[in-house]
Order: C-alpha cells, then sequence, then structure tokens
C-alpha cells in the first residue's frame, strides 16, 4: 500500500445516531478520505459512525489506523481489519496518539466522547501546542445548537473571535475535507480507481 497523501483524524460517534443522514455523511467522508489517497485516523471501534467511517475508507483503498484503549476493546468491539489497529491502555494515551498520527481533525456527529476529543484538540491548537487545521462537519444542522452557545461565549467575553477562527464549520463534506487537507499543506490526489 502506498504512503498516504495525508492523514485526517475523525471523531465521531460509536452510535449510528436518529437520522440515515448521519451514515451517510460519516461513509461519504471515510469514501472521501480512501479515494483522495488519504489515511484515516480514529477511535478503532467497529460499530456507529466511528466503523462505517472505517469501513468506507478500506473500501475505498485508503489506510485505516485505529487507536483504542483496552477497556473498550470488547466494549466497542474493536474494528480488526483495520491497517494498524493500536491497543493502548488509557484514554489519554488514545487521544496523543491519535493527534500524533494526524495532519487534520474533523468532528462528525457524536456524543460526549465526540465533544470531549473536539475541546481538546481545539484547547491545544489555542495553547499552541499543535499548529493543524480543525473541521466540525455540520451537514445535518446537528452542531446548530453548539454553534449558538460557543457565540455566547464570545458576546460574553469568555471566548475571543480568534479562537473561533481556529475551527473551519462548514454543512458540507466534501468541500471541507479538501479545506482542512490545503490548510494542512497538503495535497488530496483523486484515485481515478477508486471514484
Amino acid at each position: 500500500m502506498n504512503t498516504p497523501n495525508f492523514s485526517i483524524c475523525v471523531y465521531c460517534g460509536s452510535r449510528p445516531g436518529a437520522r440515515p443522514a448521519f451514515a451517510d455523511t460519516a461513509r461519504a467522508v471515510g469514501h472521501w478520505i480512501g479515494s483522495h489517497g488519504g489515511q484515516l485516523v480514529y477511535g478503532g471501534g467497529s460499530n456507529g459512525l466511528m466503523g462505517i467511517t472505517a469501513q468506507a475508507t478500506l473500501d475505498a483503498g485508503g489506510r485505516v489506523i485505529g487507536i483504542i484503549p483496552k477497556a473498550l476493546v470488547e466494549k466497542e468491539w474493536a474494528k480488526n481489519n483495520c491497517t494498524e489497529l493500536h491497543v493502548v491502555d488509557t484514554m489519554h494515551e488514545r487521544k496523543r496518539l491519535m493527534a500524533e498520527h494526524a495532519d487534520a481533525f474533523l468532528a462528525l456527529p457524536g456524543g460526549i466522547g465526540t465533544f470531549e476529543e473536539f475541546f481538546e484538540v481545539w484547547t491545544w491548537r489555542q495553547l499552541g501546542y499543535h499548529d493543524k487545521p480543525i473541521g466540525l462537519l455540520n451537514e445535518t444542522g446537528y452542531y446548530d445548537g453548539l454553534l449558538t452557545f460557543l457565540k455566547t461565549g464570545v458576546e460574553q467575553a469568555f471566548m475571543s473571535p480568534w479562537q473561533m477562527d481556529l475551527i473551519r464549520v462548514s454543512a458540507n463534506a466534501l468541500q471541507l475535507l479538501p479545506e482542512l487537507v490545503q490548510a494542512a499543506g497538503l495535497s488530496p490526489v483523486a484515485r481515478l480507481d477508486a471514484i
């Protein structure tokens, strides 16, 4: 397998969510990564949006690095057909390795784990611990309430506008993905055999 052109860490739900559109979005994200010579870095689970994104990446010819804590291997049914599956001791180690393997970050719909991972990598960016682009995919309007809340944080002077500018928000996965890769200084190259 060729060296990937880029590596995107995707945070998303270990459940499929209530709307079929969530799974469709996850599938489209994985397909885009795989069909453009990319590598997916994610939490290593086989279920929910996590498993859908990973399988779509593999099906499109991309590499998948899954990183999962021992305690979640059975609970989340670790996806054993990842290109690389790393089983680690703690959540902290999981998140550190995910960040180290990524050129950019993207949050899809998810629950408390997705929120925590997104906020942590955003916090690291504003503190200068990394300079990698961060995207928030709001294709189904899932994050509308969160974005309203974050705007309130700026209006009430607990956050600055420049902090909001550190994240790229889009309702369209196929526009946001190439923006993130290009912002990382890399090039998504479509593989003709995977399109």
